[in-house]
């Protein structure tokens, strides 16, 4: 393997200073450009790279911000980044992401590596685990020692960061009362993210729609569990059980398995079942028919939760006042829902 060299090779090789060396790498104005490019063009010859924590170390800054996702598959994950891995570059930023797979452990894990030097902030979602056991201590600690964390889409009101959010609550409200007001009479509510945060506010919204229309929720027609297996147990049989007219889905695989197993038992979308599900990746549009959805406009959270993670580091302000910013989601509707 090439053997990478260090600044104090490099000075004694050319017969400089390692302060000279190091000015002239960072194109420093004291230094002449026959000595800058000799310098360079010897230290890209003997493969030398900066020591990032080391350089952390002496100016508290590494222009490098990390990101924990915690599904790499969740396409409302992947546009977030879009929109992070955008305003991050524009501010000349490098981004590091890392995917928690949903692991408590493994978040953890990850946040403990990349506090020690490596990155200056943190934008992250919550792992399902981290959310299922409440267990938050370790985005306090990683606060409490100076590395500032934006909390995006999936929060904990208990950690005092900034946050992003989208009005998962208002626009369940708006999602159900499209249900409503397009004829469907018996609506069923089905989840497979039970334990996180943004479930519970979209099921709140539910069951707030139906209080403000005077109707009465059939708990006959609620699914919620934080298991795809144990879902797709339950929804075998349903349709024949139970009479259900429209589907409010909180989750991808919620939308993407109602709408397969009504289409194999021969329902007709929308006539005999209106289906809304929640995210709008490419699967929505390209289904047949097309997947009505909440679109909750992830490039925006990205952009939203990069500059207010960039501000934070870069205000002198010393009593910073922590915000939390909620985007406003879109219903967009397609084939498999009536039309008002």
């Amino acid at each position: 393997m090439k053997t990478k060299a260090t600044l104090k090779q490099i000075a004694k090789e050319l017969g400089v200073s390692v302060s000279t060396v190091s000015k002239a790498l960072n194109d420093s104005p004291e230094i002449s450009d026959p000595t800058k490019i000799r310098v360079q063009e010897y230290a890209k010859l003997k493969n030398y790279k900066p020591n990032i924590i080391g350089l952390n170390l002496k100016n508290r800054s590494t222009k490098t911000i990390g990101v924990i996702i915690p599904n790499i598959l969740n396409s409302f994950f992947a546009k977030v980044f879009t929109g992070i891995e955008k305003v991050a570059d524009e501010k000349g930023y490098k981004v590091i992401t890392c995917i928690s797979n949903e692991s408590l452990e493994k978040e953890i894990g990850v946040l403990e590596m990349l506090s020690n030097g490596t990155i200056d902030g943190f934008l992250l979602s919550i792992s399902k685990e981290a959310q299922k056991a409440q267990k938050f201590d370790h985005f306090k600690s990683i606060i409490n020692e100076g590395t500032p964390i934006v909390m995006f889409d999936r929060i904990a009101d208990e950690v005092n960061c900034d946050k992003v959010i989208v009005d998962d609550f208002d626009s369940a409200i708006n999602a159900t009362n499209h249900l409503i007001d397009t004829g469907c009479k018996n609506i069923a509510l089905f989840s497979t993210i039970k334990q996180l945060s943004v479930s519970n506010l979209r099921s709140q919204g539910f069951y707030k729609a139906f209080e403000q229309k005077g109707l009465k929720v059939n708990e006959d027609l609620i699914i919620l569990t934080d298991n795809i297996e144990e879902f797709d147990e339950k929804i075998q049989g349903f349709f024949d059980a139970n009479l259900v007219d429209g589907v409010f889905a909180l989750d991808e695989h919620t939308s993407v398995s109602t709408m397969k197993i009504a289409l194999k038992k021969g329902m007709k979308i929308p006539e005999d079942l209106s289906i809304i599900g929640f995210a709008d990746g490419v699967w929505s549009r390209r289904m047949t028919p097309s997947l009505s959805t909440v679109s909750q406009h992830g490039p925006e959270i990205g952009e939203e939760a990069v500059k207010m993670l960039i501000e934070k580091l870069e205000s002198k302000e010393e009593n910073y006042t922590h915000r939390t910013v909620v985007i406003k989601t879109e219903l967009r509707q397609r084939d498999s829902t009536r039309k008002l």
